[in-house]
């Protein structure tokens, strides 16, 4: 035996990592998630905290003043902050969803102007990608955009738009060639601020969870931007967009480990206390069967999520088939953990009393965001069939 044998093992900062931000999110986010998602507010007791921790957006490099996190610690901070509330998760991970296409494919002069705001809390970024008619089919956007001299014009709507209204900026995927030989082709990225002329913010959607992190609908009417805030050359923004997703879907697969982790653990304390039949339920093999079921598959997507990170991190190629099975495996075991968690708290769990089934609500929409399941199942499937 090895003590010392460290392969296949986190590094000791990213334990200490997960310690830190475990130890802020029981001290200064939990105490507020039910009532966050109850008066479905922006959580920004946790956004502060996140912000004078430091943990708001860890992966922005240093070179822009950032931490320089990497791709596994960045999923530790989201899985650590989901465990108590995943709508305050979404800070980091959104954010890092919507610096990802600057990161990959912006000029430097792009970067060093948005990329430090983010580093430092005073703003936050999202992602604009769907529409309505074009969710799973992305090509088939409708949102436009135009050069008129030293200025993009857009024109359009977008929608489903998480943090839409508390970010600064935003990402934006607009088509500005029509008439391109193929509609992937003719889409182009760009940064958008929220104070730029034309530019509005919808009313929040009315969801079933992840109440605290508001979604909207934003509109461009004219929007006029500066021609460099363009994100790489025209015609590769959605080439961008889906390279950006191959480095975020591991990110919403740690914020569903960290749901269906904060589910298991209020399982495993309920189920020690209650009692029938003159006994603790945790005493039933029926229920020891259920739990230890959750914590194997809980388990299984952890590693499934870190290994897709890291070969992120390292810029592996052929990013897809990992990237897709670990949003898609985790976030079907988010799901089955959290209503078995449920299960086990019978009649109180089906109540909001306690936390298990706003977790259930806030794991549905990892099955669906960053590409419904089915979508990845279609994106490992082409991966596979390519040889």
């Amino acid at each position: 035996m090895n003590a010392g044998f460290d392969t296949y093992q986190l590094a000791e900062e990213h334990q200490a990592l997960r310690d830190a931000v475990r130890a802020l999110a029981e001290k200064e986010i939990a105490p507020h998630a039910s009532e966050v998602d109850e008066q479905e507010r922006f959580p920004q007791e946790a956004a502060d905290a996140l912000i004078r921790a430091g943990f708001q957006a860890v992966h922005v490099p240093e070179a822009y003043d950032g931490q320089g996190a990497d791709a596994v610690a960045t999923c530790i901070v989201i899985e650590e902050v989901a465990r108590v509330c995943a709508s305050s998760s979404l800070i980091p991970a959104v954010n890092k969803l919507g610096s990802m296409p600057i990161l990959l494919s912006a000029s430097e002069e792009l970067k060093k102007a948005v990329l430090p705001s983010i580093a430092s809390g005073e703003a936050m970024i999202s992602y604009a990608l769907s529409e309505r008619e074009a969710g799973s089919d992305t090509a088939s956007m409708r949102t436009r955009a135009h050069l008129d001299g030293d200025h993009w014009v857009l024109n359009g709507t977008k929608c489903w738009i998480t943090n839409a209204g508390v970010s600064t900026w935003y990402t934006v995927m607009a088509v500005t060639d029509p008439n391109a030989a193929k509609k992937s082709s003719g889409i182009s990225a760009f940064v958008v601020h929220k104070d730029d002329p034309g530019f509005e913010v919808g009313p929040k959607e009315r969801k079933l969870g992840i109440k605290g992190s508001p979604t909207r609908e934003i509109y461009f009417q004219d929007c006029t931007i500066p021609a460099d805030r363009i994100i790489g050359e025209p015609g590769t923004g959605l080439k961008t967009a889906l390279r950006t997703l191959d480095h975020t879907r591991p990110t919403i697969g740690a914020q569903a480990v960290g749901i269906a982790q904060g589910a298991l653990d209020a399982a495993i304390a309920y189920v020690k206390e209650r009692k029938q039949f003159g006994t603790a339920i945790a005493d039933f093999q029926g229920v020891q069967f259920m739990l230890a079921d959750m914590a194997m598959k809980v388990e299984a997507a952890r590693h499934m999520v870190y290994v897709s990170a890291a070969r992120a991190e390292r810029g592996e190629a052929n990013l897809g088939f990992i990237s897709a099975a670990a949003k898609c495996f985790a976030s079907d075991v988010a799901m089955e953990v959290t209503t078995n968690a449920v299960q086990l708290f019978g009649g109180a769990g089906y109540t909001r009393d306690f936390p298990v089934e706003r977790m259930m609500r806030d794991a549905k929409i990892t099955q669906i965001y960053e590409g419904t399941n089915q979508i990845q199942r279609m994106v490992m499937a082409r991966s596979l069939l390519k040889g």
